[in-house]
This record gives C-alpha cells, structure tokens and sequence, in this order.
C-alpha cells in the first residue's frame, strides 16, 4: 500500500476509534453538518421563553443532537427568566441538560443589581448579549427571536 494511501487509513480507522466522524459521511467524502443557531431573548414573558424553549427542542430532535449547536443569549427584561425563582426555571434546567448554552448577559445584571447567585445554576455569561448576538452571527450562526 502506498505511503499516502496508509496514512490516510490509519487517520480514518483512528478517527472512527475516537468517534469524531460520522462514518456515512466519511465514506460519502463529506464532513457532517452542525447547524448553529443563537436565539434572542430579550423578553420576561414566560410564553416567549416556553416557545424559544419549543423552538430549541425541536431543532435538537429534527437535526439531531450531535447535529446542532445551540444558544440561548438573555438580556435586558429577558434577564429575569433566568434567575432561580423564573417561572421557567424548570424548563431552562431541562434545556441545559440538553446542552443548550445558556447565557445572561452581564451588563443587563450590573442594571438590575443581580449576581451570579441569584440565577439558575449551570448557566453561562457574556459581558454583553448584544454583542454575542453580533459575534455569532459575523460567524455565521442562524438568528431566531421567537
């Protein structure tokens, strides 16, 4: 076997060893697709978050877990659906489970005079939501704002 043709091989079989490529498109000589979206809340209404929530969920099970990436960036009034008492504490606990990143923006805590202990736990930050926004879509993530 040649040289190069080795070389590849052991790449593939060790890859396929490691679980880090999806063997149909391997063998169809396509990388997979993982499909980015960040979703905008900027809301306190409970009914907004449960679709954004809806919204996530449902992309998860028709692309596929391993298939998506997904943000959830809150600020402004949307801030306090985050916070341990929210109304939908129990529902961004499960999406988090899910490996939805969920972020609160800082700048918005600083505003409303809350810190980290007053929010859910296993939720991330961001000094600003507004820009996440921006940087994640320069870098080419789907925008959705339920």
């Amino acid at each position: 076997m040649p040289n190069l043709a080795r070389r590849t091989c052991c790449l593939a079989i060790g890859a396929l060893a490691l679980g880090t490529v999806n063997l149909g498109a391997f063998a169809q000589g396509v990388e997979p697709t993982i499909h980015r979206m960040v979703i905008q809340m900027s809301d306190a209404d409970p009914q907004k978050w449960n679709l954004a929530l809806n919204n996530a969920r449902n992309a998860l099970d028709e692309l596929g877990i391993n298939a998506v990436q997904l943000e959830i960036v809150a600020y402004g009034p949307g801030i306090g659906m985050l916070k341990a008492d929210s109304p939908v504490a129990q529902r961004v606990a499960d999406a988090l489970g899910l490996n939805i990143r969920i972020v609160a923006c800082e700048n918005t805590m600083r505003a409303q005079k809350l810190t980290k202990p007053d929010m859910l736990p296993g939720i991330g930050y961001v000094s600003s939501g507004v820009v996440e926004l921006v940087l994640r879509q320069q870098a080419g993530w789907a925008y959705i704002r339920p």
